[in-house]
């Protein structure tokens, strides 16, 4: 099969496409012939050598993909062959072929295209457990959400909105900010021309739930902006690993910082996230309520475009790689 693979760790130019052995799927597994594959800043990070894949994982890029279920594996129950499916990953979307458990794939809505499908599980299955899981998000409530025009931002406001959340994003844009306010946002915020604290300050008075892509070089503004009993939900340190915190701030106002990743989780847990997306998203996808952003679709062979349009930060939603 033809997969894309890292010659060695730097830029997109060491991105090549190459052929590799067919993945046989194992017990309890599925093969996906794969249509469409979905970049993630994850990606970029591995390329580079800064995110190596867990234990047992391929080394082919793709943390998500959508296809078409090609071989079932033994005591495989719950999928059929022929069935149009999406997945999230632990690597190995970037190619014509992938294995993965059954209780991982998801059945495409009828209609819905393999790009539009693979532009789905990494975002929204991160936002849901961001919100829900770890940001206990409740009807009402103020969310603040980072780099809302990217995959999972995007994908976060909508499920914020859609959950009757007050949701106030910041972007590097204004048609990214136009973007996000089209997606639900109440407030959006270009963070290159004006303090995303100071503004939501005065429009919310604070928040109860921060959706963090920024990491250290945010903190202190987040922790004046949190009200009492606020969550910070961390899912990526672009700005720096590390700030200075007030513990007893924390105390005081009863303040909560949760960490989030998704790669790196046990079978178990991917399953039950799965599931709870399954049963609380997916029929929004059915009902017109929530959409995958696209920003742009690419060829396979176009994958070092691909990876240059996120390194420069230009992508609205989701790049997408037909396979």
């Amino acid at each position: 099969m033809r997969a894309v693979v890292v010659k060695e760790f730097g830029g997109p130019e060491q991105l090549s496409i190459t052929d590799l052995p067919n993945p046989q799927p194992g017990p309890g597994e599925v093969l996906i012939a794969v249509r469409a594959t979905a970049l993630n800043r994850a990606d970029l990070l591995q390329r580079r050598g800064l995110y190596p894949p867990p234990p047992g994982a391929t080394c082919v890029l793709g943390l998500e993909c959508a296809g078409v279920v090609r071989a079932l594996g033994p005591g495989v129950t719950t999928r059929k062959l022929g069935e149009r499916v999406m997945a999230l990953l632990p690597g190995g979307g970037y190619a014509e072929q992938v294995t993965v458990s059954e209780r991982l794939a998801v059945p495409i809505p009828e209609g819905m295209s393999f790009t539009d499908a693979a532009a789905i599980p990494e975002a929204f299955l991160t936002a849901q457990e961001a919100l829900f899981t770890l940001g206990d998000s409740k009807p009402g409530q103020r969310v603040l959400i980072h780099a809302a025009a990217g995959g999972v931002g995007s994908a976060a406001v909508q499920l914020a909105r859609r959950a009757g959340a007050r949701v106030a994003a910041t972007a590097g844009s204004e048609a990214k900010c136009e973007l996000a306010r089209e997606l639900g946002a109440e407030l959006a915020i270009n963070y290159r021309e004006a303090a995303f604290g100071s503004a939501c300050r005065e429009a919310f008075g604070g928040v109860d739930l921060v959706l963090d892509f920024v990491g250290g070089s945010y903190w202190e503004e987040h922790a004046k902006l949190l009200a009492e009993g606020g969550r910070l939900v961390v899912i990526g340190v672009l700005g720096g690993a590390k700030a200075t915190v007030n513990l007893g701030q924390l105390l005081a106002r009863r303040l909560q910082i949760l960490g989030l990743v998704m790669r790196s989780r046990s079978l178990e847990d991917k399953t039950a996230i799965t599931e709870r997306f399954v049963a609380k998203s997916l029929p929004g996808f059915v009902s017109g309520e929530l959409e995958p952003v696209l920003d742009r679709v690419f060829t396979l062979e176009e994958v070092r475009l691909a990876h240059e349009r996120m390194e420069q930060n230009l992508n609205l939603g989701k790049i997408v790689l037909e396979v």
